[in-house]
């Protein structure tokens, strides 16, 4: 389970005995338990943001005047809140300052999402369909394949086409290994596709191959954003 852990700093506490930071973000992240976080920028910096009536309040600073402020974030990985909890205490601002540990709102993890994505590529390419499939890459999408490259969802999607005006009947994609690694809002997947079509000419197109991708979360939904294409040489069994 994912959990935010807000760094509080104290403006009126004296850091100058506190141990540093780098050993524990080395470790937890050697143990696959921190998986992102970044200091921030003091509270002298921050710009408050509140509508009210439709006016925008704008005012420099942090929301609250309290001596405590947040100082960073870590995201961490942990099996439930008190991993969670003992990597928090391990922190040292937690020694002259106080960690918030708040778990992620419960929702279907990204891997699970980017297997539907990759699933849905699957049954358009079957039913022909470039719109579905070209919803499925992000805007400025960068493929490569076959030596060439193509820029952004347009040059993409004349790929498709012409793909589909050298085949007849279906194009049957078939997934033979799938691995997603996931960090935050970004993803990275590699797989060993089997394709599998007729050309117009009557000869098969029966290929294998190895498909590296990056995905980016926009929020909503994951979509792919590269896609290298290369013919897998090893022969099958």
């Amino acid at each position: 389970m994912k959990y935010m852990l807000l760094v509080c700093g104290d403006d009126t506490a004296d850091a100058s005995g506190m141990t540093p930071v780098e050993p524990w973000v080395e470790d937890l992240g050697e143990r696959h338990v921190r998986l992102h976080g970044h200091r921030l920028a003091l509270p002298a910096q921050a710009v408050t943001v509140r509508v009210r009536d439709g006016e925008v309040l704008r005012s420099d600073g942090p929301f609250a005047e309290t001596k405590e402020y947040v100082a960073g974030f870590d995201i961490l990985e942990c099996d439930g809140i008190e991993e969670a909890v003992e990597a928090a205490a391990r922190h040292p601002v937690a020694t002259i300052g106080a960690m918030e540990v708040r778990p992620f709102w419960d929702d279907e993890d990204a891997e699970t999402r980017i297997r539907a994505l990759d699933a849905e590529l699957t049954r358009a390419a079957g039913e022909r369909d470039v719109d579905r499939m070209a919803a499925c890459y992000a805007p400025d999408v960068l493929t490569y394949t076959k030596g060439r490259d193509h820029q952004g969802a347009d040059a993409l999607r004349k790929s498709m086409e012409e793909l589909f005006a050298g085949v007849t009947g279906p194009v049957l994609r078939e997934v033979l290994d799938l691995r997603v690694h996931v960090d935050e809002s970004v993803a990275f997947g590699h797989a060993l596709v089997r394709l599998r079509a007729t050309r117009t000419d009557g000869t098969p197109i029966d290929d294998t191959l190895h498909i590296t991708t990056g995905y980016r979360d926009i929020g909503l939904r994951w979509l792919i954003a590269h896609e290298h294409i290369s013919l897998h040489t090893e022969e099958r069994s």
